[in-house]
């Protein structure tokens, strides 16, 4: 990454993004052709959902017959950790107009959110709509091609935990982990490892006792409260 906050530049770094949302967009897009969904229902649900894990949930729950009312509360939980990723960004786009904020909003992933806050390292802690929105763009149009893809591609592919597809959106976290361990200027280095292993132990045990549509809001409230105190007692 470098200072510029052009839309070259945000092509250039949101590429290495592209190839986990193809791996998990395909396997997204298999499944839902294994649940009984045609290609254009899957295309359509993806242009409208637009959320990977919600996605998921929604084409099983489909598969089991589950009441609507079940199906649209469950995909708001998965998702409504947006609302703490778009408030965290939200200050560095005041001067932009409502309308601006609420596209930016609306096709941020945590792919790009990650990038975003990673790319905050480099640019003196500011943002341009034109790198967040040319990142969005690509997410969002890499995200409907291939899951589309996956649906067709889903007549001859019956297991795709056998190409590892399964693993792709993993592998895309981890590297977006590591990437914004070692280049945050910001955060000492010690203290966004210790919050590394407080998640893992959050997730663990919320395994346990939490239902999985609301491990992901729960562990992100408590983690930031838990990485607040530790900040300002030991760093």
């Amino acid at each position: 990454m470098n200072g510029d906050l052009d839309v070259k530049a945000a092509a250039k770094e949101t590429l290495p993004t592209v190839f986990g949302y193809i791996g998990i967009g395909v396997a997204f897009g298999v499944v839902g052709h294994a649940s009984g969904l045609s290609p254009w229902l899957i295309l359509l649900m993806t242009i409208v959902v637009y959320g990977g894990s919600a996605q998921f949930i929604t084409v099983s729950m489909l598969a089991s017959h589950s009441p609507f009312l079940s199906i649209v509360f469950s995909t708001f939980l998965v998702n409504s950790r947006m609302i703490l990723m778009s408030m965290t960004l939200a200050p560095y786009f005041q001067t932009l107009s409502l309308k601006r904020n609420l596209w930016l909003g609306t096709l941020l992933t945590d792919e790009s959110f990650a990038l975003g806050m990673n790319k905050l390292n480099f640019t003196n802690r500011k943002l341009s709509f034109a790198w967040l929105n040319t990142s969005n763009l690509i997410s969002y149009s890499t995200w409907v091609l291939s899951s589309f893809l996956g649906a067709i591609l889903g007549n001859f592919i019956t297991s795709p935990e056998k190409l590892g597809l399964d693993f792709a959106l993993l592998a895309m976290f981890i590297g977006l982990l590591i990437l914004q361990i070692i280049s945050d200027r910001k955060l000492n280095f010690n203290l966004q490892l210790t919050l590394v292993a407080v998640t893992f132990v959050l997730i663990y045990i919320g395994l346990i006792f939490i239902p999985m549509n609301l491990l992901i809001v729960l562990v992100t409230l408590v983690g930031c409260g838990i990485g607040m105190v530790i900040k300002h007692a030991f760093y």
